[in-house]
């Protein structure tokens, strides 16, 4: 019986579809693979902290956050702080971020009641250098071109991928190729459905990665979507609504604020500020959450706090919203959104999208040499 044809549109869908994997699929393995690897980056940072997390003895009273960071100047006088976590939970010590051109990223943490540093621990400049391979093949200006780039015809792949799988008849072995992998067929057939299926079950978490890491990429698509949504968020707006630095008057100490942000929130394990704003501001920026992590909180709680009064700075609603929603764009791109389910299902779906373009060269590979098989031309002897 004679194949039906295509129709145009069907051949300029598969075309689409083979061809820009083709273009961008060494960049997409790249990509997706430092992605995946980033998603469990907060987990093994705890983890490598190993006993420096927790103090041998809690006192009554704490030493200041800004004596904290004197210490580590002292100490470690190559180290720049830029964030610190202070936990609700006085056994814990404070985590201060850091960066210095011979460690690059660390984790320093410091016993709140002694100033005494723990432990300067590097393991997250790992996941930092693949955060900035996943955004820019640490290339910056032309790599985070070429990644955002390939994440645009990424999502072009995903959405022909989808029409591509779409069963022409919904029939049980149509249903069956299309939702089951067959195991113990060849490697060809294997290999076919690890493309086709695994595509198709990762495709809505796939688009709201890539999506997510579109809106990451560009502020001003990020700005629009913002407002869609009701919020208003740019990166300047804090230095146009919020009192800025005054040398001449005296800040709170910042220990206080944080104590009393954590007091207001029940819920929250842990508040963060970042140190690198405090020489131009003047507020505190504090951020209580569930759990904070590198580029997210989890259940977050912002305010912001006059330094040189601790009273709390009346922020517009629009602004406040913006950040909020700037964080759970984080949370989707960085898997936290629902807790360690989300983080695996993140994980999961970020090797399969390091596959997909694995699998489709095979696929087109096999399809190449068959038809080389087809035109190879019959030899006739002569008798």
């Amino acid at each position: 019986m004679k194949q039906k044809k295509k129709s145009f549109l069907n051949r300029l869908n598969a075309w689409l579809h083979l061809w820009t994997g083709i273009v961008t699929g060494i960049i997409l393995v790249a990509v997706c693979l430092s992605g995946t690897l980033v998603v469990y980056g907060d987990e093994v940072i705890d983890w490598s902290a190993g006993k420096a997390k927790y103090v041998t003895e809690v006192k009554n009273s704490r030493i200041s956050v800004e004596q904290m960071i004197k210490n580590i100047k002292r100490e470690l006088p190559n180290c720049k702080v830029s964030e610190v976590l202070v936990y609700k939970d006085p056994k814990r010590s404070v985590r201060f971020r850091s960066f210095s051109k011979e460690q690059g990223l660390s984790m320093i943490y410091v016993d709140p009641y002694s100033g005494k540093i723990l432990k300067n621990d590097a393991t997250g400049n790992f996941f930092f250098t693949m955060a900035h391979i996943h955004a820019a093949f640490l290339w910056q200006g032309p790599g985070e071109w070429i990644v955002d780039i390939a994440t645009i015809i990424f999502l072009i792949e995903i959405i022909t991928g989808i029409i591509l799988w779409f069963p022409v008849k919904w029939n049980k072995h149509n249903i069956d190729a299309s939702f089951k992998i067959k195991w113990r067929a060849k490697f060809k057939r294997v290999n076919y459905d690890l493309h086709n299926v695994l595509g198709f079950y990762s495709s809505v978490l796939a688009i709201i990665l890539t999506v997510t890491g579109l809106l990451i990429a560009f502020n001003s698509v990020s700005q629009k979507t913002i407002q869609l949504f009701g919020g208003d968020w740019n990166p300047r707006w804090q230095q146009k609504v919020l009192p800025q630095s005054d040398t001449l008057k005296h800040s709170i100490p910042l220990a206080a604020v944080i104590d009393e942000q954590l007091n207001k929130t029940p819920d929250a394990r842990v508040a963060q500020v970042w140190i690198y704003q405090l020489p131009t501001t003047g507020y505190y920026m504090i951020t209580t959450a569930k759990n904070i992590g590198l580029k997210s909180a989890e259940n977050a709680h912002i305010s912001f706090v006059d330094r040189y009064t601790g009273k709390a700075l009346p922020v517009p609603p629009k602004n406040l919203k913006g950040e909020y929603i700037e964080n759970n764009i984080w949370q989707l791109h960085m898997g936290t959104w629902m807790g360690q389910a989300g983080k695996l299902f993140t994980f999961l779906c970020g090797l399969i999208c390091t596959s997909l373009p694995i699998t489709g060269f095979i696929i087109w590979l096999g399809k190449g040499r068959k038809k080389k098989k087809r035109k190879q031309p019959v030899m006739i002897t002569a008798v």
